[in-house]
């Protein structure tokens, strides 16, 4: 399975995308490949619907993750699954040291990058980049 997490301040654009790497992206999520599978929580959700929802493009990524969902494509986590994941690995000591949850607001889709297949995330969010690098 070759998920992947694909943070807002990407996806965002999916609606009209002018660069020809997100095209690509776009095609490979949109493809009938049977490997490509898309992380999900809630809240990546969440903002993937707020920063979609007006649009009517069938690349949004709110459509996006209709399609896959439909397909079977997608890599879901929940809200207890994420808990308790954090409950066991993110330990206070983590928590300091790698200063997650006060230093980034996206630091809660660290977990589901963990738990995914690939652990691979795409974001240009430098904090989120960083936290996730350290752990």
């Amino acid at each position: 399975m070759n998920d992947i997490f694909i943070d807002n301040n990407i996806a965002k654009n999916f609606a009209s995308p002018v660069d020809k790497e997100y095209k690509k992206l776009i095609n490979w999520l949109i493809s009938k490949d049977e490997n490509a599978y898309l992380v999900l929580s809630q809240k990546i959700q969440n903002e993937y619907l707020e920063s979609s929802s007006q649009s009517k493009s069938r690349s949004n990524i709110a459509a996006i993750v209709n399609m896959l969902r439909k397909q079977g494509r997608t890599n879901e986590f929940s809200n207890s699954e994420i808990k308790q994941f954090q409950q066991k690995y993110f330990t206070k000591i983590i928590i300091k040291k790698h200063n997650l949850y006060s230093s980034n607001r996206d630091s809660n889709h660290i977990p589901i990058i963990l738990m995914s297949e690939r652990k691979k995330a795409l974001t240009i969010d430098k904090g989120l980049t960083e936290v996730s690098e350290h752990l």
